[in-house]
């Protein structure tokens, strides 16, 4: 886990890179009719955009807010270190897929048109269910492991 800003920093561009990117990939696949090889291609077109936006939404606003929550019910020192990860990433799905699919829903999804509401609760309601199997299951001990290969500890 990251000891400093600099740390900090570079885990989480690592994981929104993960994140995004997936994400992306997994709402083209929906919108289209499947997993298909242009889907990969095809997602790097929204992957700036999206990659500017949950980096900003993670290091001011969910990151912060997910730490304040998971402090509230875990005690570093007392609880196992994987109840403090998970409740982390449990907080930062939480609070990054309705955000994150309020922008999708501006940007790419008709933006604000008199079915935005209906629209955003559509994309959080398919994007949450991946979102917390992705963060959970590949995404976080993926970046986890690179993280920690990149800044071991001697």
């Amino acid at each position: 886990m990251p000891k400093n800003r600099l740390q900090e920093t570079v885990f989480t561009i690592m994981m929104v890179l993960v994140m995004v990117y997936a994400m992306i990939c997994y709402n083209i696949a929906l919108e289209t009719g499947g997993m298909k090889n242009f889907v990969f291609k095809a997602a790097l077109g929204e992957f700036p955009i999206m990659i500017v936006a949950g980096f900003i939404l993670d290091t001011f606003i969910t990151g912060p807010l997910a730490k304040k929550c998971t402090f509230k019910i875990v005690t570093p020192g007392k609880d196992r270190p994987i109840a403090i990860i998970l409740a982390i990433s449990v907080f930062s799905i939480w609070f990054m897929c309705p955000m994150m699919s309020f922008i999708a829903t501006i940007l790419f999804n008709g933006g604000f048109s008199s079915q935005i509401f209906a629209t955003f609760c559509e994309l959080v309601v398919r994007n949450f269910p991946m979102a917390f199997f992705w963060q959970l299951f590949v995404a976080g001990p993926l970046v986890r492991f690179i993280f920690g290969k990149i800044f071991r500890e001697n």
